[in-house]
């Protein structure tokens, strides 16, 4: 009997749940090799991921655009070294239309569970999704660490007066202009908000618990030559390959090599000296933590912002809000009318955790109890024919998601050729080897300035371990996880488990 007649079910071979870079650059891959059915699961109404999310002002990436993107797309026409984000939105949509990804995609389709059901020739996912029932041989979950926005506790939040908004449900009806606005956070959309909402504000008061490390940004229009040029393939690919190159290098301020960190944080003191005059204003923009620990930020125009007459810098976390009263820890309080919270995203526990169960019934989540988890920052014990994209120690600080994500699809696509080569029904990682893994980066982690330089979002909070960054450069994950090997995994063929020898390389 066929999954699909036993379940009752579509059946696909690969299901991706979601559409931002990573599902869209799996679903490019498998579309031009034309050996598997798939579906992309997105649960909005339109593809992009973070980049669809995120529509604030200011909105741009912090890697340069010809790294940020893939490299088997051709080299899309970028008019600046950073992309804005409606530019980035742009060249996912491309990718749908130019590589006809458009029959596979489930807009509005959102995944309420998945479960592994074993059968006599293996096994598959069964999903329950808004849109019916599927079944799947193989699920892939592409949900990204930035989809879920984290609001904070604040007393009162739920009875405030004014409007509320996170960054990433930005309205442009919004309450901004001539108003008294307070954002409350300094990290990475912070930084690139505040800016424009100090020119439209009467007032703005900036909630900041921890004030970020700034260096200069350098963003610039590419020449018309320039653009023309770098729409020659082969040169795309060389500034691609120098510019990987030249962001790698500095993980050595990760580990707290000199003269690295030194230059690094010589470049941001001078930066915030360079731009804040005032010395009261400085001192409170000044960290009290290890350059490189948390996000280094990129901008030109923020620090001119906060020097604004309209601005007000609150060094310290909103805490309660009464009416249009916001107060912050210093026991200052304001008078606002819209809360605009850059307060980041659950990452190091993902909600679509919740709503996977594997082999034996256990919750996705339950395994991840303690943080997060895998072999080769893709797969998971427990969960056969399941991989994760840009999920545990899958990111970097320093240098390109896109890069790490194309690795991954490496990965991916070995395994599904080792599944079609080899007949086996299922693939799933042994406990050794995830547990060996978690040793390897537990290790890797251990002297980077991540776990020695203060607390940040990196960090699982059950556990204290780096599960969110790999430890080392995009080219040395490369090394370690771009090629499949069948070895570390048990494979199940006609109702027997074995450990499986070949490698799918």
């Amino acid at each position: 009997m066929s999954a699909q007649q036993a379940t009752g079910a579509d059946h696909v071979d690969v299901a991706i749940v979601g559409a931002g870079f990573a599902g869209l650059g799996l679903a490019t891959l498998l579309a031009r090799r034309g050996r598997e059915s798939f579906v992309v699961l997105e649960r909005a109404d339109a593809v992009g991921g973070t980049w669809r999310d995120n529509t604030y002002p200011g909105i741009a990436c912090d890697i340069p655009a010809h790294l940020y993107s893939f490299s088997f797309r051709p080299p899309g026409d970028w008019s600046r070294l950073f992309p804005a984000g409606a530019d980035i939105r742009d060249y996912l949509q491309r990718t749908v239309d130019e590589e006809g990804l458009a029959e596979h995609l489930e807009l509005g389709c959102e995944l309420l569970c998945a479960r592994w059901e074993a059968t006599p020739d293996g096994g598959h996912w069964q999903l329950s999704t808004s849109g019916g029932p599927l079944c799947a041989s193989t699920l892939v979950l592409a949900v990204g660490r930035l989809s879920e926005p984290r609001m904070p506790a604040v007393e009162g939040l739920a009875d405030f007066h004014g409007e509320v908004v996170h960054t990433a449900t930005w309205r442009d009806d919004l309450l901004i202009d001539g108003a008294r606005v307070g954002v409350v956070g300094s990290g990475a959309s912070a930084v690139q908000i505040i800016p424009g909402l100090a020119e439209r504000a009467a007032e703005l008061v900036v909630f900041s618990r921890t004030p970020p490390y700034v260096v200069p940004r350098g963003d610039r229009a590419y020449t018309d030559a320039e653009r023309a040029d770098l729409r020659v393939p082969a040169h795309a690919d060389s500034l691609r390959e120098q510019l990987l190159h030249d962001a790698d290098k500095a993980f050595g301020q990760r580990l707290r090599r000199h003269p690295d960190i030194d230059e690094i944080r010589a470049r941001a003191s001078d930066h915030l000296h360079a731009q804040i005059p005032d010395p009261d204003l400085r001192a409170a923009l000044s960290p009290d933590y290890e350059i490189g620990c948390k996000r280094i930020l990129l901008s030109d125009d923020y620090y001119p912002a906060l020097m604004r007459d309209n601005v007000i810098f609150e060094p310290s976390a909103l805490v309660s809000v009464s009416e249009h009263k916001a107060t912050a820890a210093s026991g200052h309080a304001y008078e606002v009318d819209t809360l605009v919270m850059a307060t980041g995203f659950e990452a190091t526990a993902p909600p679509a955790a919740t709503r996977i169960r594997g082999r034996d019934g256990e919750l996705l989540a339950q395994h991840w109890s303690q943080g997060m988890v895998s072999y080769a920052s893709t797969v998971v014990h427990g969960f056969p024919n399941m991989f994760v994209l840009d999920g545990p120690n899958a990111a970097l600080g320093h240098n390109s998601a896109i890069y790490m994500i194309e690795t991954q699809l490496d990965y991916v696509l070995g395994a599904l050729d080792h599944l079609a080569q080899s007949g086996c029904g299922t693939l799933e990682v042994t406990a050794q080897a995830e547990a060996d893994y978690t040793a390897e980066i537990d290790e890797r982690s251990a002297s980077t300035v991540w776990l020695t330089g203060c607390e940040s979002w990196y960090v699982d909070p059950r556990s204290g371990r780096l599960t969110l960054l790999w430890p080392g450069t995009a080219e040395s994950f490369r090394r370690r996880n771009g090629h499949f090997d069948a070895a570390p995994f048990m494979t199940a063929r006609d109702d027997e488990q074995t450990t499986g020898e070949e490698s799918g390389r």
